[in-house]
């Protein structure tokens, strides 16, 4: 998929960070966007930052509500006809030990990021079927490829994305649905600020490892040229990516090295 003119492009999680950034990216290219998240005030900021708006909607959508998801898809299909790409982009972190986290949090951390991208997935999948072409690309993280302190909950739910998605890209490669799984180090996004504590508040802190990654616009610059290029995973991010070359091929070198990372 090289051209992305008139592409019907549906991004969860996009009121900030990665997803505003690839709303804006895809849109640029010609795309028409759905944009979808919980905060319908900060989507339309995203909106009015879009450089094409009038090829834009929006559509609220809250991912641990799985009864929203055949009304959402219904809706998208009845104004588009479409879904050309899903991305699976919405999600939380934690900041918090496993010693000290109820499993309540835990749930609710698999809700978000793993149930309600396999829900929405599974009820946009038999619109995809019938198209031509399909792309789904899903935002995990490096913690998908390890764990790390305080990701306990957040490094278990991309690691099942993983098992689901690259299940789901051999099952429809028939049908031409293709499958990005991405992989990103640390991206100056507000996820540390709404990661939960062990109490169900927000961490409220912009973590330096944060801080010093690179920008949302990078992040989706690598991701759209990785789906143009029909790759299977993609890995934005600085010198911390190389972690996961380090774990496969060093793994006791990987374990001294990793446990003397600071977790935030």
């Amino acid at each position: 998929m090289t051209d992305l003119k008139g592409k019907i492009v549906w991004i969860t999680g996009a009121s900030s960070g990665i997803g505003e950034a690839l709303a804006i990216a895809f849109n640029q290219l010609g795309a028409k966007i759905i944009l979808s998240s919980r905060k319908k005030e900060a989507l339309e900021k995203v909106q009015q930052a879009l450089p094409h708006p009038e090829n834009s909607s929006i559509l609220t959508l809250d991912l641990t509500k799985q009864e929203e998801f055949a009304p959402a898809v219904k809706q998208v299909i009845d104004q588009y006809d479409d879904i050309d790409i899903l991305v699976n982009n919405g999600g939380i972190s934690q900041r918090s030990l496993v010693s000290e986290t109820p499993m309540d949090i835990d749930r609710k951390i698999m809700e978000v990021n793993y149930f309600g991208h396999v829900g929405l997935t599974k009820t946009v999948l038999p619109f995809m079927q019938t198209q031509k072409e399909s792309y789904i690309i899903t935002i995990s993280s490096l913690s998908g490829k390890f764990g790390f302190f305080q990701r306990s909950a957040y490094a278990a739910s991309k690691h099942a994305l993983q098992g689901f998605f690259e299940s789901l890209r051999l099952e429809e490669e028939k049908n031409n649905i293709k499958v990005l799984m991405v992989f990103p180090g640390f991206v100056d996004t507000r996820i540390s600020h709404n990661a939960l504590k062990p109490d169900g508040t927000a961490h409220g802190e912009h973590d330096e490892n944060q801080a010093n990654g690179i920008t949302p616009e990078e992040c989706a610059n690598v991701i759209i040229k990785g789906m143009m290029k029909d790759k299977l995973e993609v890995f934005p991010g600085g010198k911390e990516t190389k972690a996961v070359k380090l774990k496969r091929y060093a793994p006791g070198m990987f374990h001294k090295v990793i446990k003397k990372q600071s977790p935030t």
